[in-house]
């Protein structure tokens, strides 16, 4: 296994065993630049909000969405980074609204 092979394999179960955990989510929403629409669903793990599900509706209607199953493709990427909804630009949302685009 190479060191990124490890580092990947890493990654997913760290995300992994975050998702599964029975724990209070939060959910936020933000505008890029471009008029896209990204949605996020983190949870809090060691005093920070870390992103396990990230979807991004793009201005053109595509959705891609993004979580241990799925870290990246050709558009992007889950976050590496913690969130802080106190700084970051993000919009509190409610679960199911996560939930229609996550379905989507």
């Amino acid at each position: 296994m190479t060191d990124l092979e490890r580092i990947k394999a890493e990654i997913v179960a760290y995300v992994r065993g975050l998702d599964a955990v029975a724990t209070p989510r939060h959910h936020f929403r933000h505008a890029d630049e471009e008029g896209g629409r990204w949605y996020i669903e983190a949870v809090p793990d060691r005093g920070e909000l870390i992103v396990v599900k990230q979807a991004e509706l793009t201005s053109a209607g595509q959705l891609h969405r993004y979580s241990w199953e799925h870290l990246e493709d050709e558009h992007g990427g889950l976050t590496d980074q913690a969130i802080d909804p106190e700084e970051d630009p993000l919009e509190a949302i409610p679960a199911e609204e996560f939930r229609r685009v996550w379905t989507r």
